[in-house]
């Protein structure tokens, strides 16, 4: 069966500060050992999570998108992770899937934070993000996605449409037991494995953020978890165990089937 090893990258934010923050990860990158064909950065990566966007935001061929084109080249690697993108007037939180040959999938946040006014800055995506790679299909979302369980939902009638879920994060350390909540809650009810990858540290609005990335097994098993302290954690995940409880308990053949309209 086919493998896929997974680098999760926790890590405190330089707070809006392109520069030092692309300089931090690339070091942080390029010096873990037996890293993973995948490697994951937190939301919003390269600014920390800034409702300014008019002073941050890039287009598709700004800094942040060419340093993760070349890491990824340079590296042999596939390295996701956020950032804020300006397309046709409008602001983007944008997951960039970016491969070592230069080709890159996005995908737009869909549920903004109007907790934090991310909806006044921001225009949410409409359409999700399933990638394949070497014979796993992973399906990507950011944050606030995490507490909207039908937009992560497998859809397909014929089996699983995916196998991995990934959510990337700035959740804040007072909201933790609902991320960690939601993400075991997630991998259940999908029936695949589920990760989550959080920053740590206080950004420049002062809230604090204790990470919690963690990797959820199809049972609900938490296979890695760490709280407060910068981290990075490398995983092969098991395509025969994930295989393995979808036919010993073939709970997605009852699910219920349904469509997603637009806002």
């Amino acid at each position: 069966m086919h493998t896929l090893s997974v680098s999760l990258i926790q890590t405190n934010l330089y707070w809006e500060n392109k520069s030092a923050n692309l300089a931090m990860l690339a070091e942080k990158i390029c010096t873990i050992p037996n890293r993973g064909q995948l490697v994951v950065l937190p939301e919003m990566f390269s600014t920390g999570f800034s409702m300014k966007p008019s002073e941050l935001a890039e287009n598709m061929d700004g800094i942040s998108v060419q340093w993760m084109k070349q890491l990824a080249a340079q590296e042999k690697i596939i390295l996701t992770g956020s950032v804020i993108i300006q397309e046709l007037g409008n602001f983007y939180n944008r997951l960039l899937w970016v491969m070592p040959n230069g080709v890159i999938g996005i995908y737009d946040k869909r549920h903004l934070f109007a907790f934090a006014g991310e909806n006044n800055f921001y225009t949410p995506g409409n359409k999700r993000l399933i990638s394949s790679v070497n014979g796993w299909r992973i399906h990507v979302q950011i944050c606030y996605d995490l507490r909207f369980p039908v937009w992560a939902r497998q859809q397909s009638k014929e089996g699983p449409e995916y196998d991995v879920l990934l959510y990337i994060a700035n959740w804040p350390e007072r909201r933790s037991q609902a991320w960690k909540s939601l993400l075991i809650a997630r991998a259940i009810e999908n029936q695949c494995y589920t990760i989550g990858v959080n920053r740590v540290g206080i950004d420049g609005n002062g809230i604090a953020h204790s990470g919690d990335s963690m990797l959820v097994d199809p049972l609900g098993e938490v296979l890695y978890s760490c709280a407060g302290t910068e981290d990075i954690y490398t995983h092969l995940l098991d395509k025969a165990k994930l295989e393995e409880v979808r036919a010993k308990f073939p709970f997605w053949k009852d699910t219920d089937h349904f469509t997603i309209t637009e806002n």
